[in-house]
């Protein structure tokens, strides 16, 4: 297999043959090339995702995996890093022909190289954050692409947006979520930087928090002279990369945003009304709104503003000119696929209504910041929460974070472990229960209304008694219902909604 980084300027009738097509990522970067001309094959498991919704909308199909995918008319193989090119068949195949292969970050950082691009980066929000400066993007006459993370559904339900303007330009704008994970991120050519947040996770690859946070300094570091970095001043280990950032490059121009930051981008006002996030930030008088929960949301908001007027007065334009267009783009942002989804909403036996929603939150944090913003935005509701904790590493590492991260719920139901292809479940002692027996030393020994049920749909049962149960006057509006976490406990909200 020949070793590359790079893709060829020109993919028009370039035949690319994506290993794993089905990944969030990759179909995102299939979106992109697609449109930039290449001939698009790929190959993935026959389970069907929500990104087989996107390559279909392109006219492709994901084949089997099989060396007969690839061909003499094969001219690269992007494939993503779940796959190992001496066990797939056909990275085995690509190999054996000499056909250059990329990692996707590799192919991404190679595409990022020839635009003025800007990475979404942190822990926690890089989906949100990115989704939402693509939205504000598309009330703004800038020449812009932007690739997301998951299926963001003010893009038309497709995990990238990309500008008429851009056609005409020479200087284009190109917006990525990029990932801390095996410094995948290095790979790609940053202009500027949103950095939303930092802290211990993925711990099977950075043993310490010492370990990711300096990742996340030499990804900043990549920032030519003069770069921006956008950070928020209201997160300890984004404030401490900053910190060490100014140390080593005194050149980049570091600009914080949320409550503790002094400028343009400092969050002054803020209050939930009628389901509504309302807020100003810094050099706007405009009120601004946002109809997605969780003070978090908001910070990330205030990320995208940022970087979109940085962006703006880098092609000469003044921000303030652009105060009712941001407002309008941050209004019609909803969020995407699996983050804070409202997938369905009914009436239970009684008359009340029931809404399901479902949300990626995986990591302590994020899972006790989204929690507490379903509490402020449906005060009116009762709480039940549906988790399941991903990665044996992570769950052992932050085991007494996650007992203490589901405060906002009402009631709350745990699982096995949901692991990944890169342990081995074996070479740990934690278990689903063992999160849950935290859980009840957390409350003092208090089992109510805290369930565990080693499978998803074992559960089922329970929940929907627990759904048609009568609600006290504290609860007017009805049930929330949340599946939470990056494993498959989806499934769970989907066959309630199925059986209503």
């Amino acid at each position: 297999m020949e070793n590359t980084t790079s893709l060829p300027e020109n993919l028009s009738g370039l035949h690319i043959h994506f290993v794993g097509i089905k990944g969030t990522g990759m179909a995102a970067l299939v979106e992109i090339l697609y449109h930039k001309g290449a001939i698009i094959t790929g190959s993935d498991v026959s389970e069907r995702f929500y990104t087989d919704e996107i390559i279909e909308k392109l006219g492709l199909k994901a084949l089997p995996f099989s060396a007969n995918n690839i061909n003499d008319k094969v001219d690269y193989v992007i494939y993503s890093s779940a796959y190992k090119h001496d066990k797939n068949p056909d990275l085995i195949e690509a190999q054996k022909r000499g056909i250059p292969c990329l990692l996707y970050t590799q192919a991404l950082g190679s595409y990022s190289s020839r635009a003025y691009s800007c990475g979404v980066c942190g822990v926690h929000g890089k989906t949100s954050t990115t989704g939402l400066v693509g939205t504000i993007l598309k009330e703004i006459d800038l020449p812009s692409q932007v690739l997301a993370g998951s299926i963001i559904n003010s893009f038309g339900g497709t995990c990238t947006y990309t500008s008429p303007l851009i056609k005409n330009s020479e200087k284009s704008i190109f917006v990525a979520e990029t990932c801390e994970y095996q410094r995948h991120f290095m790979s790609f050519c940053p202009q500027k930087i949103i950095l939303t947040s930092v802290e211990s996770d993925h711990e099977d690859y950075y043993p310490t928090y010492n370990d990711i946070r300096d990742a996340f300094v030499d990804y900043v570091c990549k920032l030519p002279q003069d770069g921006d970095l956008i950070y928020c001043a209201d997160d300890k280990g984004a404030c401490e990369v900053a910190e060490i950032v100014k140390t080593k490059r005194s050149d980049i121009n570091l600009i914080p945003y949320g409550t503790k930051a002094d400028g343009d981008y400092k969050l002054t006002f803020g209050k939930v009304e009628n389901e509504e996030n309302r807020f100003k930030a810094g050099l706007f008088n405009k009120e601004m709104y946002l109809k997605m929960p969780g003070k978090h949301e908001v910070m990330d908001a205030l990320a995208a503003l940022a970087l979109v007027c940085q962006l703006l007065k880098e092609y000469g334009k003044n921000p303030l000119d652009y105060e009712k267009e941001i407002g309008l783009g941050l209004a019609k942002f909803s969020g995407g696929k699996r983050r804070s989804e409202i997938v369905g909403q009914f009436k239970n036996k009684n008359g009340n209504s029931v809404l399901v929603i479902d949300d990626y939150g995986h990591h302590p944090t994020a899972v006790k910041t989204t929690l507490e913003g379903y509490r402020d935005f449906y005060k009116g509701r009762k709480i039940i929460v549906d988790f399941m904790s991903h990665t044996y590493s992570r769950t052992q590492a932050l085991l007494k974070e996650f007992a203490a991260c589901f405060d906002s719920a009402d009631i709350v139901i745990l699982h096995k472990i949901y692991s990944s292809a890169r342990e081995n479940p074996a070479d740990f002692s934690i278990t689903g229960k063992t999160l849950y027996d935290e859980v009840v030393m957390y409350k003092n020994g208090n089992k109510d209304n805290l369930y565990y049920f080693e499978e998803i749909l074992d559960a089922k049962t329970l929940a929907e008694e627990l759904l048609n149960k009568p609600l006290s006057s504290q609860y007017p509006d009805g049930y929330l219902f949340v599946t939470m976490g990056a494993g498959d406990n989806w499934k769970l909200g989907k066959a309630i909604l199925e059986n209503k």
